[in-house]
């Protein structure tokens, strides 16, 4: 695959306190990219590094195999859309206006934007007869987050940014705009870098996953490896996290599911369908592959790391 993105040795200090300490990152083109970690890892700064933002202390960061600082600032923020969670819409200016911000300063004819406006509010479910004049005030919280993201990929950018672009939201309005970002970005696949302090929300998302703390990476995968192979104790503390809730749910419930695989070729440890959901995780920690057998002790199916990482996954 090609890198979009390469961090190469990337420290970041400001005056005393090292942020990033010596970076190294590919973001390959077409993927959904999740930073994860706690609040001061180094999540935030890493992105804007990204659109000159902030620019790092030693080393470089490349775009399309060129350095970021060699490109002229504002043409380079024109290619990359930005999301953030404080929703920062233009007050003063309509729907349709916040929309048309960029395409209007790279000379987007009128009647273009006005296609692209009514494009992007219907890929949203807004219909543009209702939306489009309204102002930013009259929209609830997560419609107003809708037309960040449509303003951010009006002027169909290479990159999305999104930082923390729905924790202040509610947990049904923060539901379905994950949903949006999955549908949009089957439909566009352009490349998504998204940061997030949930390691639900990044497993829902990534394609893959870097977990963060204190500037450094500690992890960098797939969703499923880093459930099932954390490299460390805080990053398992971390998917601990996205399995918050299932404490008092059985292996029953994810039989039940169908998250599971009727073919058992070979032995493997088992766990019962009456078990509880931490007795099966503890097994995947160690174990790819679990056998379900019934109260009869007779064999069912077996559980993969991939099933534990759908039902993880699912809309509850």
């Amino acid at each position: 695959m090609t890198a979009i993105i390469e961090f190469k040795q990337v420290t970041k200090r400001f005056e005393t306190q090292t942020v990033l300490q010596e970076l190294n990152l590919r973001i390959e083109e077409g993927e959904i990219f999740v930073i994860v970690g706690p609040s001061g890892s180094g999540k935030t700064t890493s992105l804007k590094m990204i659109n000159g933002l902030i620019e790092p202390t030693e080393g470089n960061i490349y775009f399309k195999d060129k350095r970021i600082k060699d490109y002229n600032l504002q043409k380079l923020r024109w290619q990359m859309g930005y999301v953030l969670q404080q929703i920062a819409l233009f007050p003063t200016m309509s729907v349709k206006e916040n929309i048309e911000v960029i395409p209007e300063m790279l000379g987007w004819k009128k009647e273009r934007r006005e296609a692209r406006v009514d494009e992007l509010l219907r890929e949203v479910d807004l219909d543009p007869e209702q939306y489009r004049d309204r102002m930013p005030g009259e929209l609830s919280g997560g419609q107003q987050q809708r037309i960040g993201i449509v303003r951010a990929l009006a002027a169909e950018p290479d990159i999305m940014l999104m930082d923390e672009p729905f924790s202040a939201l509610d947990p049904l309005s923060r539901t379905s705009l994950q949903d949006l970002v999955l549908t949009l970005h089957e439909k566009l696949g352009n490349t998504i870098i998204f940061v997030t302090h949930n390691m639900k929300e990044a497993l829902k998302l990534g394609d893959r996953i870097a977990v963060m703390q204190e500037g450094r990476i500690l992890q960098c995968d797939t969703p499923e490896v880093i459930q099932t192979q954390p490299k460390d104790s805080f990053v398992r503390a971390f998917f601990d996290e996205a399995k918050e809730g299932y404490e008092t749910q059985t292996v029953a419930q994810l039989y039940a599911g169908g998250f599971f695989q009727k073919a058992v070729a070979e032995e493997l440890p088992r766990v019962r369908l009456n078990a509880g959901l931490p007795e099966l995780f503890a097994l995947m920690t160690t174990h790819a592959e679990v056998a379900l057998e019934d109260e009869a002790g007779k064999v069912v199916g077996k559980v993969t790391s991939a099933d534990v990482f759908r039902f993880l996954s699912r809309e509850e």
